[in-house]
């Protein structure tokens, strides 16, 4: 009897202690690196792989494109899209550059569209987005 005693009172001081030091009290510790040793990965491909920054894209054929890939997840008041999965694009007002990347490697919920549009389609959804919205 003598034992469990002793070991239920170890027990006991050993939560304690550790409430006593912080360690349960809820908050959430993790260590971070005081530095960064070699470069971290970037998000977006680069400007190689993104063919559609090359071209000129068409804003007039961007519209027919957005209107029939993106206007059910973005709003853009020019294409009369209500979207609300997505950014709402005249928020955002993104650049050419942005909408490239996107489109091209999708991010977060949107898929990647680079696959299934042309680098030409995706130049012209770029070019359509940042006219009508002056990103």
């Amino acid at each position: 009897m003598r034992r469990t005693t002793i070991a239920a009172l170890m027990f006991l001081a050993l939560g304690l202690g550790l409430l006593g030091a912080g360690c349960l009290d809820g908050t959430e510790t993790t260590a971070t690196a005081d530095t960064v040793v070699g470069e971290l990965p970037s998000s977006s491909a680069p400007a190689a792989d993104l063919p559609a920054l090359k071209l000129t894209g068409d804003a007039a054929a961007g519209k027919t494109v957005f209107t029939a890939n993106c206007g059910a997840c973005h709003t853009l008041a020019d294409a009369g899209t209500s979207g609300a999965v997505g950014p709402n694009l005249d928020d955002a007002k993104p650049s050419k550059e942005l909408v490239v990347t996107n489109v091209t490697n999708g991010k977060g919920g949107m898929p990647p569209f680079g696959k299934s549009l042309t680098a030409q389609q995706i130049a012209d959804v770029a070019a359509y987005v940042t006219q009508s919205t002056g990103g």
